[in-house]
């Protein structure tokens, strides 16, 4: 698929079929992942894969109980790791990019997904603490986002976006 198909192809998807996603599939957005940007290349985030069902049950719920999240096969949830460049960039700055590369990473996942005809949904409202404790995570990473990836139960309906008139400022912010 073309990239620019794959874009339009994604959307958040919340209801997924009872079909595994393949380990094919799976390597291949886990390399996805793996290639992403990333702040002096650091790559400072980690991802957790979760296939088991009561696992993903526990996850759901400190998702603020967004239950479709659970019936995914699959879910990935992504770590910021500041430990992994905070050496080369210092304190402030591995707190931010590390958050930041976690987030493009996810993101890569989000359009690999895509790019295999699967659905996927970024999950960004949590309890940190809970998704943390869920996965047993170091106390220095902290959860930037879970996705839940499967294939679609349904298609899926574009969303209405802004305009680039209202998105796009040329040269600074209008007022």
């Amino acid at each position: 698929m073309e990239f620019f198909d794959v874009m339009r192809a994604r959307f958040s998807v919340r209801s997924y079929q009872n079909k595994p996603v393949d380990d094919d599939a799976l390597r291949a957005i886990l390399e996805a992942v793996n290639g992403a940007p990333s702040a002096f290349n650091a790559q400072a985030y980690e991802v957790v894969v979760v296939r088991d069902l009561a696992q993903k049950e526990q996850l759901a719920k400190a998702c603020f109980n967004q239950t479709f999240a659970a019936q995914a096969p699959l879910m990935l949830v992504f770590f910021a790791n500041p430990d992994r460049n905070r050496e080369k960039i210092g304190e402030t700055g591995a707190a931010v990019y590390s958050h930041e590369d976690a987030t493009i990473a996810c993101d890569y996942a989000h359009l690999a997904a895509a790019a295999l005809g699967l659905g996927s949904c970024w999950i960004a409202a949590y309890g940190q603490k809970a998704v943390s404790e869920l996965l047993g995570a170091p106390p220095s990473w902290c959860p930037v986002a879970l996705l839940s990836i499967g294939h679609p139960a349904e298609a899926a309906k574009p969303r209405e976006r802004r305009p680039l008139t209202d998105l796009v400022h040329d040269e600074q912010v209008r007022k």
